[in-house]
């Protein structure tokens, strides 16, 4: 550490400390002096080891803040929203099929859902990385309020002129009013939630997506997804994108 009685012999001192050290050095003032000190000129007792880790981490953490910040500014973001849509039980739900009114067959292997995605997208490595939020809501296939919340990685596999194919994965949380108060209704065992609950769950840390997209203009995209819950449930959605 250095004390000096002067601001010019101050400056001097800071830039040689600066060169010598090729790090921030920091200054304080006493009733007299303003003395300056680099972090490796400190005795290294716990306090100031502590002081120095803490303050490169901030450095590291500012720095790394500062540079992502620039690639979102430069990167695109996009909003949406789509039509959901229909599930496709690979399985068939025979056993519950007579609770699904929207039923396509019999046997429940396809069912018609009639709800919305709302989802934002923001790009973090040009227009092929990006991380995506969605949040849905609709009537499940007892016509009854289900959805789900979902935040993923999405990396762009193919694109072809107007047409793009992408593909994430991320944790999902899907809910529904319980079916357990349904008359007749036969419990598989997929959900959380007993009896007597209002709601059941299912987290998943695997919530997959695979999504199309067609370039109606330079802003505009006509989207379907595609989620691949085999065996349980799979499912087709349909919709809009606008960058940003």
């Amino acid at each position: 550490m250095t004390c000096h009685k002067s601001k010019e012999n101050l400056d001097i001192a800071k830039k040689k400390l600066q060169k010598v050290h090729f790090i921030s050095i920091i200054t304080y003032r006493n009733r007299d002096d303003i003395c300056i000190f680099a972090p490796n000129q400190l005795s290294y007792d716990g306090n100031s080891l502590s002081m120095i880790l803490r303050m490169r981490v901030l450095n590291g953490v500012i720095l790394f803040v500062f540079l992502l910040s620039c690639k979102a500014v430069m990167a695109q973001d996009n909003i949406g929203i789509k039509f959901f849509g229909l599930s496709i039980h690979p399985k068939g739900e025979r056993q519950n099929a007579f609770l699904m009114p929207n039923k396509l067959d019999k046997n429940g292997y396809l069912v018609m859902n009639f709800g919305a995605e709302l989802m934002v997208e923001k790009f973090v490595f040009r227009d092929i990385i990006s991380v995506k939020v969605v949040q849905a809501l609709y009537a499940d296939c007892a016509q009854r309020l289900g959805g789900f919340s979902h935040i993923g990685v999405r990396g762009r596999i193919v694109k072809i002129g107007r047409h793009s194919l992408s593909g994430g994965i991320g944790p999902t949380l899907v809910f529904r009013r319980s079916w357990l108060e349904l008359p007749g209704y036969v419990n598989p065992d997929r959900f959380k939630g007993g009896m007597g609950e209002k709601y059941q769950y299912l987290f998943l840390w695997y919530g997959g997506e695979f999504e199309y997209k067609y370039a109606i203009s330079e802003r505009l995209e006509a989207t379907c997804s595609f989620v691949p819950g085999y065996p349980d449930l799979m499912s087709l959605a349909f919709g809009v994108s606008v960058k940003r």
